[in-house]
């Protein structure tokens, strides 16, 4: 009984060992590798760089007044269409004190004078009318009474023009009515009614009582990196997006690109503009912020693999490419315009091929 005892417990115990060794075997054993491929595709590739801005109106235009003083009247609010003469604001003058005693002195002195060459003129009349002088010297009466009356009328124009800033003779053209000087939208009223504005003139800019934007005629104000900006030329076409208008983009044609960069942050950078092709369905604002993507080189319809399927081996490039299942080929390829993330494929392999994708 014992020995059969034995003999069973020496067949477990052997048992238990050929299970162990079995188990680490299939344990330490590497599964076989599945590789992933992928097909060649047909695709649209475009080499760009990038461009941030805005986009402004090629017009716009300040408008400023003649004359000082303060405003009176403004007609216009911001978002407002006007055309070119479009009355804008109306400015009431502070007349100067001094200039307004001088005027004012004129005029007395211009009414005397008046008065006394009338006086004159009558009393020269009646002996002229009796036969007693000849035409010629009653002439020189009239003549002084003429000048004496032109002056008067100087003097009283004077006056109005600093106490009003416009006269009797010439209120439509009035320079205390500010008008506008193109035809557009209005941007911005940076003043309000009671505001005190200076006049535009050789020592001053004057102030701005409105901005005035042409909104059919739009263009794309951004700057490249030095890096890029010996890549691009004028007339390239661009690609834009509007952050405020993410459901479409729009083109635009490089017009512009200055000669002298800026620093900005310990970077070289250089404005461009771009003229910007508007759809009737959008309306761009004054000042959106835009990416610009410039279009360096683009192919249609091309036969392109995901860059990151080549290898490189010296100065040729390679790709794997399969023959059999799981087994694969190293097949050299021609490579042409790339975007970063596709290639082009111009010869080596075909659209039916399977590329094997690297672990």
């Amino acid at each position: 009984m014992k020995k059969i005892f034995r003999i069973i417990l020496l067949v477990v115990i052997v048992g238990l060992f050929a299970a162990t060794i079995y188990f680490l075997y299939q344990k330490s054993k590497k599964e076989p590798v599945v590789y992933e491929t992928e097909k060649p595709f047909v695709t649209n590739i475009i080499k760009k760089t990038v461009a941030t801005g805005s986009v402004v109106p090629r017009k716009e235009i300040e408008i400023k007044p003649q004359v000082s003083g303060i405003i009176e009247e403004i007609y216009i609010r911001p978002g407002d269409v006007v055309k070119n003469g479009d009355l804008i604001a109306k400015v009431r003058i502070i007349p100067n004190m001094i200039n307004l005693n001088n005027a004012e002195a004129r005029l007395s002195q211009a009414k005397i004078d008046y008065e006394d060459a009338e006086l004159i003129y009558n009393r020269q009349k009646k002996i002229f009318d009796e036969g007693v002088i000849p035409a010629a010297e009653f002439q020189q009466y009239e003549i002084a009474l003429n000048r004496a009356k032109s002056e008067l009328n100087a003097a009283e124009n004077n006056l109005q023009l600093i106490k009003e800033g416009v006269t009797k003779d010439s209120e439509s053209s009035s320079n205390t009515l500010i008008r506008s000087t193109i035809e557009g939208m209005v941007l911005d009223v940076p003043v309000e009614q009671g505001n005190s504005v200076i006049e535009s003139n050789t020592f001053n800019d004057g102030t701005t009582i409105a901005v005035v934007a042409d909104m059919g005629e739009m263009v794309f104000e951004g700057k490249v990196d030095e890096t890029e900006v010996g890549k691009i030329k004028t007339g390239m076409n661009l690609i834009l997006t509007i952050g405020a208008i993410e459901e479409t983009t729009f083109n635009a044609y490089l017009e512009y690109i200055s000669p002298k960069g800026i620093e900005e942050n310990g970077a070289i950078q250089f404005e461009i503009k771009a003229a910007v092709e508007l759809k009737q369905d959008y309306f761009i604002r004054a000042g959106y912020s835009a990416n610009a993507d410039i279009v360096l080189s683009r192919k249609d319809s091309v036969l392109a693999i995901k860059e990151s399927l080549l290898e490189f081996e010296n100065d040729s490039v390679f790709v794997e490419v399969q023959t059999e299942e799981q087994t694969f080929e190293k097949r050299p390829v021609k490579v042409g315009l790339s975007d970063g993330i596709n290639i082009e494929i111009l010869s080596g392999i075909t659209k039916e091929d399977l590329i094997k994708v690297p672990q």
